[in-house]
């Protein structure tokens, strides 16, 4: 179906085999996974430097998908990658954490702070959820508007992560395959 590339960007400890980033995988196998060296003890440069060697890599347009400390990885990486930011058509965040709270993410990702305020260089949604233990609502929702992003208030959702039980993830990979039809239409 797609002529874009997928990139998936999982968060800290990676997308285990039943989170829904991992199920949306095995579903588009064409889709890649950006790996990290350490996924339990996140370095920005390093998880910069592992999506920039991904996206050069991959064929051109880009669709990222991102959960979690992915969507910071994705924020710092747009506003100091250079040309190859060029390559992305879309990226939908899932649950952008946040890395500046102390109460509400553990001290491995706060390496991520300060959280990028800046507009993302291509067309972006990001999607939170009301009760998300990582971040407020009301915070992922700056994010949004910080970066220039559409957002989906995606409700009582938890993390949106295996243990608030996305596994399999229907609306989720609605999502990704309207972002792609849209890059394939040149919307």
């Amino acid at each position: 179906m797609a002529k874009a590339s997928v990139l998936i960007v999982p968060g800290l400890g990676n997308s285990g085999l039943d989170h829904w980033q991992s199920w949306l995988q095995q579903r588009h196998p064409s889709f890649i996974r950006v790996e990290q060296a350490d996924w339990d003890a996140p370095a920005l440069e390093d998880w910069v430097r592992s999506l920039e060697e991904a996206v050069a890599a991959a064929a051109e347009p880009v669709v990222l998908v991102a959960h979690s400390l992915g969507c910071m990885t994705v924020a710092h990486w747009a506003l100091r990658s250079g040309s190859s930011v060029a390559k992305i058509a879309a990226a939908l965040l899932v649950a952008p954490p946040d890395v500046e709270s102390a109460e509400h993410t553990p001290p491995e990702v706060h390496g991520f702070a300060p959280v990028p305020t800046d507009p993302l260089p291509f067309h972006t949604v990001v999607l939170a959820s009301r009760n998300d233990p990582y971040a407020r609502a009301e915070r992922s929702c700056g994010f949004a508007v910080g970066w220039g992003a559409d957002f989906i208030d995606a409700g009582d959702l938890g993390h949106i992560n295996t243990a608030a039980g996305y596994g399999s993830w229907p609306d989720g990979e609605r999502l990704v395959l309207d972002l792609l039809r849209a890059v394939d239409s040149g919307a």
